[in-house]
Order: C-alpha cells, then sequence, then structure tokens
C-alpha cells in the first residue's frame, strides 16, 4: 500500500524530536514529513520538506503547514529560555498556535510532549504552563488529541550539565526501585516517547488520550 499521510513535526532538534523525525521518515504511514523550525537541518531525504521560519510566523505560513498528523515536540527549561515570559512563549504560545493553526488546515491528529505533573492549577510555574497548555490544545477540533506526559527524559542532549548528568546517573540507579504506583516516576528515555507517539498515531483513534510516563515507557520499548 502506497503511504498517503503527510506528518509534520515542531522541535525536530530536541531531544524528543530528533530521535522522532527519522522514524517518521522511514515509517511506511508517511509520504511527506514537513519539519518547522527556525533553522535548516543538516539533512536531505525524499519524504523531507522543511519550512524554514520564526514560529511567529505560523499563521501567516499556514498553507504549507497543511498535515494528516501534527507531532509537537517544542519546549525548553526555564534555565534555556531565560526567563519566565521566554519559556512562556516556547512552551505555550508556540504550541497552542501550532495546535490552532493545523487544525484550522484539518490536519486529523495532534501529538503533543507535555510533562509530569502538568496542571494548570499547580503552583509550581512550569507544571503549570504545560497544564495551561494541554487545557487550550484540548479545545481545538482535532479528530484525536494525544497528549504525553513523561517524567525525567533521557537522552544525549546537545547542552551538557554536570548537575544534570548526576540527575540522570541517578534516575537509572533509582528506577528499579520505583514499583507500584511510583512507576509513573521512572526516568524514561527520549527514545521510547519518539516511539510511543508514531504507535499513538497509528492508532487513528478518536477523542482526547493522555500517555503516563510508564505507559509511554512500556509502549515505546
Amino acid at each position: 500500500m502506497t503511504p498517503q499521510k503527510t506528518a509534520l513535526i515542531a522541535g525536530a532538534t530536541g531531544l524528543v524530536g530528533s530521535t522522532l523525525l527519522p522514524l517518521l521518515l522511514a515509517s511506511e504511514r508517511y509520504a511527506k514529513v514537513i519539519t518547522v523550525g527556525r533553522r535548516p537541518l543538516p539533512l536531505v531525504h525524499p519524504k523531507l520538506e522543511q519550512r524554514v521560519m520564526d514560529l511567529d510566523q505560523l499563521e501567516e505560513n499556514r498553507l504549507s503547514l497543511i498535515a494528516d498528523d501534527v507531532y509537537c515536540c517544542l519546549g525548553t527549561t526555564m534555565r534555556q529560555a531565560g526567563s519566565k515570559e521566554a519559556f512562556y512563549k516556547v512552551d505555550y504560545l508556540y504550541v497552542v498556535k501550532l495546535a490552532a493553526t493545523t487544525a484550522g488546515n484539518f490536519a486529523a491528529q495532534f501529538l503533543v510532549v507535555s510533562a509530569m505533573g502538568a496542571d494548570a492549577e499547580s503552583r509550581i510555574y512550569y507544571n503549570r504552563v504545560k497544564g495551561e497548555m494541554e487545557d487550550a490544545v484540548r479545545q481545538t477540533p482535532f479528530r484525536v488529541i494525544h497528549i504525553f506526559r513523561p517524567s525525567l527524559l533521557l537522552g544525549e542532549r546537545r547542552e551538557k550539565r554536570l548537575g544534570e548528568q548526576i540527575g540522570f546517573v541517578l534516575m537509572k540507579l533509582l528506577n528499579p526501585l520505583l514499583l507500584g504506583p511510583l512507576r509513573k516516576y521512572r526516568a524514561v528515555p527520549a527514545a521510547a516517547v519518539a516511539r510511543a507517539m508514531i504507535r499513538a498515531a497509528a492508532e487513528d483513534g478518536g477523542g482526547v488520550r493522555v500517555h503516563l510516563s510508564d505507559e509511554i515507557a512500556e509502549t515505546g520499548r
């Protein structure tokens, strides 16, 4: 069967997105894969079409963002962003704008990486923004919305920080001890999140699905 669907991915240079992009290009489900970002990727593939733009310009470029399945891997940290305002722009505004724009293009599915602890009522700013983002995305008219809430993500980051590296080592050691209700706190490889996302898209279901970290780890094996 010849693949007919188009995938769109935002955040293809991040920890999850950089793992997901090769899976999308290799998938028999997709005839075309569109990336959207501020810089071109050093990658050439017959399925790949790159849309280089500032994410503030999503609406103006909406006709170049037509896809069936939209994968949103956008995200930063407070430290990387440098301020609450910059963090909010990436993790809320850009995500919600991408959802609204692609839903307006009649995309069927929206798959977004959120975070464990996402809660619009949280006192923790990071979790509150993630929760507000989820609430806003839920209002967009996709046939199905998949929300992925991983715990600490494991993988090779471009920026090496001693504190983070120590934390990853500790989490790997603690993972086997987190059993029962604590399993959802286990660190999960970014590659497992990517695999779980592409498998969820293949279900072609409906409604809103929230995937918790332990489920992601199991599905993404």
